[in-house]
């Protein structure tokens, strides 16, 4: 009887723990839906994927968000960017793959990050950005461009631009609009 109430017991444990797990990954996506943002124009193919969390109310940058400490860009699972091509920034070269994106928001410029490592979630067990710095491949600084409306629902946007592409990061009245242009091979 003893072993059949700690069977009974461990399974209950087991469903427990794979519910905590699996339900709070569903509780949030309620919240910060997936979404992607994708651009192909014939040569070039570039693909964000992200959760996009919604303001309701609060204070997003220097508040939900703080200044100064490395954002996983968006919610749940880590953000991540791809490129067929190599692309060019003022900064250098970003060889084609796929890479974490994270950033480092501030009050007048970001940090951009691309990273090498993408772990399956945006944050660790101490709720702390994932990135592992030792991975990143390019650091691209951006101005902050202050907008008049209120963008409710975390947004990134992929435009072709002349010359090259922009991807815009939008989100309560703050727009980083990351500039960078297609190996010149092409």
């Amino acid at each position: 009887m003893t072993r059949k109430i700690l069977l009974l017991f461990g399974i209950l444990l087991v469903l427990a723990m794979l519910f905590m797990i699996f339900g709070r990954q569903y509780y949030t996506k309620r919240y910060s839906p997936e979404d992607h943002a994708a651009l192909d124009d014939g040569k070039v193919e570039l693909t964000v994927f992200y959760n996009r969390p919604s303001k309701r109310g609060r204070d997003i940058y220097g508040g939900l968000v703080p200044f100064g400490k490395v954002w996983r860009t968006g919610a749940n699972e880590a953000t991540w960017f791809e490129t067929n091509t190599d692309m060019k920034f003022n900064e250098g070269m970003l060889k084609a793959g796929r890479y974490s994106l994270w950033t480092i928001p501030d009050e007048e410029n970001w940090k951009v990050i691309f990273n090498s490592n993408i772990p399956p979630w945006g944050v660790n067990y101490k709720s702390e950005a994932a990135r592992d710095p030792e991975f990143d491949v390019m650091i691209v600084d951006v101005p902050v461009q202050l907008q008049e409306v209120v963008t409710e629902q975390f947004t990134i946007t992929l435009n072709k631009q002349q010359p090259g592409y922009t991807m815009n990061l939008i989100w309560d009245k703050t727009e980083i609009v990351v500039r960078f242009e297609a190996n010149s091979k092409l």
